[in-house]
């Protein structure tokens, strides 16, 4: 009796000790190949904070909350993470490899694993590149199927979080609405400029390296263009997917060519002239930042040019892949960020 008196005694002080629930969440962590010194977690226009990461990668901070899901980037690629007051979330990560690297652990952890793993399921079932291949009247029994996919997926993580689920399921009709125009837009530009049929062309634009380059001077290699602009956030988010395509077929018959339409915007200047003349200052000191390799050509009239309008170009980034010939291969051909981006381009010989 005096022993059960002792323990139950004991029990009351461990109970006593309990600690009330933190009013707070730990966001804490390691990143290998650190992308910047800091990373930015957000949600919506309700909350914002940068947290430092150390040289050694690590980083480590508090954060009250609103129960829910955040972004953050880390000046380069970003992710989705759950966070709630009263979690301790640790996240590890390889910025070489990013999305196939994260891994999540402590306190809520599995919240955050669901989202990382919900990102990749569906880049693995949405293939936007073979949507673009299809006839438009075979589009919407494809965007049916992804659908039913899509939810049946939500529903076996059910018991992950309702709200996470919840809002999952919200999304995914607007997001395949969103799909299917930009793939109808995509269809209806292979319809315009057909496989075989002359590429529009571009005559003595600005070389980065000196003098002027036409298409017609790289007759007789496949041409791959990039139409960018240094304020393009995408565009410059493909720029290290490039690089590394460039280097993986720099042996092969093939041009990479990178196309700015910089056109002054961002720049207050007296006039366009001058505007335009920053403008250029900043495409040259973007391409030596980055180390951006290819051919980097100016626009003589940036959306205006003759090669732009001739494409029908009226967003970036747009990628564009002509023969050697120059005849158009694909008018709006895959990013290099396309996981099977080296298997396209090598599939016509290259």
């Amino acid at each position: 009796m005096k022993k059960l008196l002792v323990c139950l005694a004991a029990l009351s002080i461990v109970a006593c000790k309990k600690e009330a629930p933190k009013d707070y969440a730990t966001f804490s962590g390691k990143i290998e190949n650190k992308n910047s010194d800091s990373l930015f977690v957000y949600q919506g226009r309700d909350f914002k904070k940068t947290i430092k990461v150390n040289e050694d990668g690590t980083f480590s901070d508090t954060l009250k909350v609103t129960t829910g899901v955040f972004g953050v980037y880390d000046g380069k690629e970003q992710t989705t993470i759950f966070l709630a007051n009263d979690m301790d979330l640790k996240m590890t990560l390889d910025a070489k490899t990013f999305d196939e690297s994260i891994k999540f652990s402590g306190k809520g952890a599995e919240k955050s694993t669901f989202l990382v793993d919900r990102i990749n399921f569906e880049q693995d079932l949405v293939d936007v590149e073979a949507l673009k291949n299809l006839e438009a009247s075979k589009l919407d029994s494809s965007l049916e199927d992804i659908k039913t996919k899509m939810l049946a997926y939500y529903d076996k993580n059910a018991a992950i979080d309702s709200t996470i689920i919840s809002e999952a399921r919200k999304q995914v009709d607007p997001m395949l609405k969103g799909l299917k125009g930009y793939i109808l837009s995509g269809i209806k530009l292979k319809e315009e400029f057909p496989a075989g049929s002359p590429s529009p062309t571009f005559e003595n634009y600005e070389n980065y390296k000196g003098g002027t380059t036409s298409l017609s001077d790289l007759k007789g290699k496949f041409v791959y263009i990039d139409v960018w602009a240094t304020w393009c956030g995408p565009c410059i988010g493909e720029i290290p997917a490039l690089k590394a395509l460039e280097k993986d077929l720099e042996d092969k018959n093939i041009a990479f060519v990178s196309l700015s339409t910089d056109d002054g915007r961002g720049y207050r200047a007296d006039s366009k002239e001058e505007s335009f003349k920053l403008s250029k200052e900043g495409w040259r000191k973007m391409i030596e930042e980055k180390e951006m390799g290819g051919i980097q050509l100016f626009a003589d009239k940036a959306f205006e040019s003759d090669f732009v309008t001739g494409y029908k170009i009226n967003s970036i980034p747009r990628f564009i892949l002509i023969d050697p010939n120059g005849n158009i291969v694909n008018a709006d051909a895959p990013r290099p960020s396309y996981p099977k981006i080296k298997e396209y381009l090598t599939s016509f010989g290259i």
